[in-house]
């Protein structure tokens, strides 16, 4: 089984091959490596990783932390691969079909920034409503978003009291940003975590104003 794990480590050579070491050596496999975010001397780093049949994923989080300085962040099951370079087929099918594309741009959302839902709201006559969302997304088509309209890209409470039951209990992460206008904003959500960084918040922001340029057009 694959398992996304994110981990922090100083930003020095080796520390990376040092996880990687120590992951071996309980028999993980590792699939994929994606940079996250670094500053100050400190890397963030997403790895897909996959364990043989029958062990836990907690030895996961004591083998990456046997290594001085390294703390793991979030373990999570993940199917596939880390791919950096999705954005611009998502913009591309996006582009070839405009009548579905706010569709398409949703369902895909998720695979780029590893996160378990995307959805697009918009503004209803009984609070926010659900213009699309992605196969895995939550089935609300009403939501009481205090936040909307979106000024800008931004990490969301994921406890404040809008927030439905089930996702709390779910542990969500939350980040949201302007899809082409303040009104009308894709929300994404990672159940179990990890939280979103700046830079995917940045990534996230990046996108969606390509996007909303590709669907205006």
């Amino acid at each position: 089984m694959s398992f996304l794990i994110r981990v922090q480590l100083p930003d020095v050579p080796g520390a990376l091959g040092a996880v990687a070491t120590a992951l071996g050596e309980i028999g993980a496999d590792i699939l994929s490596v994606d940079v996250v975010e670094r500053s100050s001397g400190l890397a963030i780093d997403d790895l897909v990783v996959e364990l043989p049949k029958g062990r836990l994923p907690d030895v996961l989080i004591t083998a990456a932390e046997s290594v001085d300085d390294v703390e793991v962040d979030a373990v999570r099951p993940y199917a596939g691969v880390l791919d950096t370079h999705r954005e611009l087929e998502l913009v591309e099918d996006v582009a070839g079909k405009p009548d579905q594309g706010l569709e398409i741009f949703t369902e895909g959302v998720p695979r780029i920034v590893r996160a378990g839902w995307a959805m697009v709201v918009g503004p209803g006559d009984e609070g926010a409503r659900t213009l699309t969302a992605s196969t895995a997304a939550p089935q609300l088509k009403v939501l009481d978003l205090p936040w909307l309209p979106l000024a800008k890209a931004t990490v969301l409470d994921g406890e404040e009291s809008w927030v439905p039951q089930t996702w709390q209990e779910l542990g969500t992460e939350l980040a949201a940003t302007p899809l082409g206008k303040p009104e009308r904003v894709l929300l994404v959500g990672r159940p179990g975590g990890p939280q979103f960084r700046a830079a995917e918040v940045a990534r996230l922001a990046h996108l969606a104003g390509i996007i909303a340029v590709v669907l205006s057009g």
